[in-house]
C-alpha cells in the first residue's frame, strides 16, 4: 500500500514576496503531493480492474442462452385454466383487457386449476417455499392465488409479471373462432418469423420468434434474481410455455406446438429428460408441403 506523507507549508507574510529558494521548495512539494496522488489513483484503478478481472466472464449470471447448459433453480409450468373466452370459443390475445373480469377463469377452468394445484401439491413443487410467476392476465393471476390457497403459499410470494408472460398476441385473428388458431400454426412450421395477420384494434401480431424473445427475457430476470428456488411460472395460454420449453431442451421452434399444454395442465422443466426433442440440424426439418407440415 502507498503511503502518502505531507508536509504543510507556510505561506509567506503578505507584505514580504517570497524568496526564490522559498518559491522553489513549495514547487517542490507540490509536484511531489501531486506525484503521490497519481500514483494512489493508479494502485486504486489496478486495484479495481483485476479484482473484477478475476470473475471469469462465463460465470456471469446475466448472460442467459437457449437452449441453456444448466439452470439455477427448479421450474414447474403451468397453463391458466379456461378462461369465459375460451369457454366460448373466442380468440381474446388483446393485452388491453388482460386485467378484466371477463378474462378471468371459467367455472371449468376454476376445477381445472384446483385439479393442478393438489398435483404441484402432490409433486412437493413447493413443500419447502415456492416463487409463483404469473402473467398479470386475470386467468393467470386468479389460478396463481388458487395454486397458493391449495399450496399454502403466501401471497407476498405471488410476484405478478406485467408483460413477458402476455398471451400470444394473434393479430387478426383477434374475435375468432379458436378454431381458427390452427392456421396460425400452420404458418409456425414453416418459419418462426411467420406473424399472424395485423389488426388495428391493439392486439399484437407475434411470431414465435417474438415470443421467443419474451420467454428468454423472463428466463434470464428469473435465473439472475433467484438461485437454488423452486419457480412456478403461470402463462394465460399454451404458446409462451411450449416456445420456452422449446427453448430450454433445444428444439426447432418451428415444432413448439408439439409441446402443447392443455387448460391447467402441470410440467415440471427438466431439460434432460426430453431427449426426443433435442434440436436437429436445421436442414433436416423441412415443411414437405406448405402449409401442411408433418
Amino acid at each position: 500500500m502507498l503511503k502518502i506523507t505531507t508536509t504543510s507549508v507556510t505561506a509567506p507574510p503578505p507584505h514580504i514576496s517570497p524568496s526564490p529558494s522559498t518559491t522553489t521548495t513549495t514547487t517542490q512539494k507540490n509536484l511531489l503531493n501531486y506525484i503521490n496522488r497519481r500514483h494512489l489513483l493508479t494502485a486504486l484503478s489496478i486495484s479495481f480492474t483485476t479484482s473484477h478481472l478475476s470473475i471469469p466472464v462465463a460465470d456471469a449470471r446475466g448472460l442467459f442462452q437457449m437452449p441453456p447448459p444448466r439452470l439455477t433453480n427448479q421450474y414447474y409450468l403451468v397453463r391458466a385454466g379456461e378462461s369465459e373466452f375460451e369457454s366460448l370459443g373466442i380468440i381474446n390475445t388483446n393485452p388491453v383487457a388482460k386485467t378484466s373480469v371477463d378474462s378471468g377463469l371459467s367455472e371449468k377452468g376454476k376445477k381445472q386449476i384446483v385439479k393442478a394445484a393438489l398435483q404441484l401439491k402432490e409433486m412437493g413443487a413447493c413443500d419447502t417455499g415456492c416463487w409463483i410467476w404469473p402473467s398479470i392476465t386475470q386467468r393467470a393471476y386468479q389460478t396463481a392465488e388458487i395454486i397458493a390457497t391449495v399450496n399454502r403459499i403466501s401471497r407476498s410470494y405471488i410476484v405478478p409479471e406485467y408483460s413477458f408472460l402476455d398471451a400470444r398476441g394473434l393479430g387478426a385473428y383477434e374475435g375468432k373462432n379458436l378454431e381458427a388458431v390452427s392456421e396460425v400454426y400452420a404458418s409456425d412450421t414453416i418459419s418462426p418469423r411467420n406473424k399472424p395477420p395485423p389488426i388495428d384494434d391493439g392486439t399484437p401480431n407475434e411470431s414465435v420468434a417474438d415470443v421467443f424473445v419474451r420467454v428468454t427475457q423472463l428466463m434470464s430476470i428469473l435465473e439472475t434474481q433467484y438461485s437454488e428456488e423452486t419457480i412456478v411460472i403461470v402463462s394465460p395460454d399454451s404458446d409462451n410455455l411450449t416456445i420456452l420449453q422449446a427453448g430450454l431442451v433445444g428444439l426447432d421452434l418451428r415444432r413448439h406446438r408439439d409441446l402443447s399444454f392443455a387448460p391447467g395442465e402441470v410440467r415440471f422443466v427438466d431439460i434432460s429428460s426430453i431427449p426426443t426433442y433435442k434440436q436437429p440440424a436445421s436442414a433436416i426439418y423441412k415443411c414437405r408441403n406448405p402449409p401442411i407440415c408433418t
